[in-house]
């Protein structure tokens, strides 16, 4: 049997487009949501998660950190951000510049996560060529 690793940073970019995507649909509804009364924003926990999990591994080299992770373990959570803060009377923490900019962002961050993965295959491509 063969075994091999080629698809160690495939699998970890794909958990992270799979975030950020997950964070993409959490900004539209907070900016939905931006007038409704008592609204709290919510948001998306896994760059902390990633990070984690890269640093608290015994290995040298990324590559080697990346390779035994657990990519099954990094599942991205939704969390009320500043549940306790609010801007206005009504108890709503959205601010729609803020959600905005995060948007931008996020979008940005997804757009590089996908040259990413495609980088990685074209990168498989040309060694199996």
């Amino acid at each position: 049997m063969i075994r091999t690793n080629a698809f160690d940073y495939i699998n970890v970019l794909d958990k992270a487009a799979d975030a950020s995507w997950l964070r993409d649909e959490a900004i539209n509804n907070n900016i939905a949501n931006v007038d409704t009364p008592g609204y709290k924003r919510e948001d998306i926990t896994f760059q902390s998660q990633l990070k984690t999990a890269l640093k608290h591994n015994s290995y040298d080299t990324m590559d080697d950190r990346v390779s035994h992770l657990s990519a099954d373990r990094l599942k991205p959570r939704t969390y009320d951000d500043y549940s306790g803060f609010s801007y206005r009377l009504d108890g709503n923490n959205v601010d729609i510049d803020t959600e905005n900019a995060m948007l931008v962002k996020n979008q940005l961050m997804y757009e590089g996560l996908i040259n990413s993965i495609n980088q990685e295959f074209a990168n498989l491509k040309s060694v199996m060529k």
